[in-house]
């Protein structure tokens, strides 16, 4: 379903809400005009009645009552019994007026006031009626249109006013939206600086969003060119070697002699092409969890128990390169995943036996602190990060030594994963390093409650 424009919207919008106006102003306005003629109505009738009351005093018979008729104007002269003593609209014999309300009402409170339906269509006839001194009422009436039937007359008039203000509404309420959509739609032309070309203050997280996403996107996509590039060049070099010396025996031109050592240089290459893939795969899933958000089955682990693991696992690596490796620290309960913190372990150990000396030492120590954390660390008294490539080291394929990375099979994945796997269970990392003093990283975790 294709949405709504948004100008489309607001246009239709702001038209409804001049047409509710213009209803609700109408009825308004009929409402206080009916008001306002019903209240004139009645004191022109009440400043007749008095008028006709103060001349009937000098007059010597009701007949006479007919000099004060004027226009449309019906005077009736009521006897204290309810007969009609003097109509001035009619000469024929009347009803008894005692059971008109008016004159109930007169009776009892002096003066009475009614409004009734005329046989007229469109009228209704107003009467006023006052007690005399002499017990007699005087009543006064007058037929007038009705409110209905003047707004009658003036509808098409006020369809014709109607209209016009509905097209004025609409091409206001069109030139309004445009107005206020235009610059919104501006700020689409230059996406780099949208963030700098906000018309309206709401719209200002929206921008940072679309702004911050953009270079999110640039820096993913930067990244995956270069990890394609890195990946390509890692593989080229074992691939090359692999390929060479596979030839050389192929084509015989390898002493039978050479053959057993080109094989361990191939099986040594193939070694660190599967070390590399694996990395690579690890890195990847690891990157998947991250996107999603989704989080891996989480345990108690004790990181006491991860690092006795990691230094039975490491104990024959660290032999070969003649590094004591060692345990010690007390019991570090955490919540995460067993197998990715076995794997960040490995790589922190693998990394401290690799860039050490003959001789070397690496520790593995665990602690909790008062504040509630967590710590598992790696020290090594090893060659040493210099402190302008500390910032890089958990960049993906980054290398303080490149050549001594080749030589121990060093894929330049490990701190990448580490930091991967830190994110993943909300633990922070802390590297200090010195050259040729050594290296310390602590991962600091949230204690399992």
């Amino acid at each position: 379903m294709k949405p709504q424009s948004m100008e489309e919207k607001i246009s239709y919008r702001l038209f409804f809400m001049g047409f509710v106006g213009l209803v609700c102003t109408a009825v308004l306005c009929l409402f206080v005009f009916h008001k306002a003629f019903r209240e004139q109505a009645w004191t022109s009738l009440e400043h007749q009645a008095d008028l006709v009351s103060a001349g009937y005093e000098q007059l010597s018979s009701p007949d006479q009552l007919s000099v004060f008729v004027n226009g449309d104007l019906r005077i009736t002269l009521i006897a204290a019994d309810g007969s009609v003593v003097f109509e001035s609209a009619t000469d024929q014999q009347m009803e008894n007026h005692l059971s008109r309300p008016e004159i109930q009402q007169a009776m009892r409170e002096g003066v009475g006031r009614n409004c009734r339906d005329s046989q007229t269509m469109g009228y209704e006839t107003y009467y006023y009626a006052m007690l005399l001194p002499g017990g007699d009422i005087l009543r006064v009436a007058q037929d007038s249109e009705t409110i209905w039937s003047i707004y009658d007359a003036a509808l098409p008039a006020i369809i014709l006013s109607c209209i016009l203000m509905m097209g004025a509404a609409a091409l206001i309420a069109g030139l309004l939206t445009r107005s206020l959509v235009q610059p919104i739609l501006k700020m689409t032309d230059d996406l780099e600086h949208i963030q700098e070309n906000v018309p309206y203050r709401e719209l200002i997280p929206f921008a940072e969003s679309i702004h911050s996403d953009r270079l999110l996107r640039e820096n993913n996509e930067k990244m995956r060119q270069d990890f394609t590039a890195n990946v390509s060049h890692e593989l080229k070099t074992p691939l090359t070697s692999i390929s060479g010396y596979a030839e050389l025996i192929e084509t015989g031109i390898a002493k039978p002699a050479d053959v057993p050592e080109f094989g361990r240089k191939i099986h040594v290459e193939a070694s660190r092409m599967i070390q590399l893939v694996n990395d690579i795969l690890q890195l990847s899933h690891l990157d998947s969890v991250s996107e999603t958000h989704a989080q891996p089955d989480m345990e108690t682990v004790d990181l006491l128990d991860v690092a006795k693991d990691c230094v039975e696992r490491q104990k024959l690596n660290a032999q070969r390169s003649f590094i004591s490796l060692t345990y010690l620290g007390e019991s570090a309960r955490v919540l995460g995943n067993r197998d990715q913190l076995d794997e960040l372990c490995q790589n922190l150990c693998d990394n401290a036996i690799r860039y050490n000396r003959p001789g070397g030492k690496v520790q593995l120590i665990t602690s909790c602190t008062r504040d509630g954390h967590c710590t598992l660390t790696v020290k090594d008294n090893g060659i040493g990060i210099p402190k302008d490539a500390q910032s890089s080291v958990f960049e993906r394929f980054y290398r303080v030594d490149k050549s001594r990375s080749k030589a121990t099979g060093g894929t330049g994945l490990g701190l990448a994963i580490v930091k991967h796997i830190a994110r993943i269970h909300n633990a922070r990392i802390k590297l200090e390093s010195e050259v040729n003093v050594g290296t310390t990283i602590t991962v600091v975790f949230e204690t399992a409650h």
